[in-house]
């Protein structure tokens, strides 16, 4: 592992049971993520992504990315255009700095059909040695 090293390309399909499962199982009963009626009177025209489950999806992916002995130390997030059901959000990073003791910052966007519905910053330790 390197500064620069690009992590893969992880297309995730946006589904509304996505939406409304991830909003469930992080307890945000907000109507904006699970009933359209509402989110269209509330000015959206779909139900979309909460955050909480956006946050998951950008741990995953580096998780997935450095291997089961990875840990999160800190992801940083900020969203931007939401994530409606039928998009596909495609998450891409690069690792930004390391430090001696096998932390990496990994830099990641998450792009959709309107632009960037996530930007941040992971920190996450990666042991040496076989997993």
């Amino acid at each position: 592992m390197k500064v620069g090293d690009e992590l893969a390309p992880l297309e995730i399909a946006v589904t509304r049971t996505l939406i409304v499962a991830g909003a469930v199982a992080s307890r945000d009963y907000q109507d904006v993520h699970h009933d359209a009626e509402l989110a269209r009177e509330k000015g959206s025209p779909d139900i979309f992504m909460n955050i909480l489950t956006t946050n998951g999806l950008v741990g995953r992916y580096v998780t997935d990315h450095f291997g089961p002995s990875a840990v999160l130390r800190k992801v940083a997030i900020r969203l931007g255009a939401p994530n409606y059901p039928g998009d596909t959000m495609v998450l891409s990073g690069k690792v930004t700095a390391l430090a001696g003791d096998g932390t990496a910052e990994v830099s990641v966007v998450g792009a959709n059909g309107l632009g960037s519905h996530v930007t941040g910053t992971v920190t996450v330790s990666v042991p040496e040695g076989p997993a």
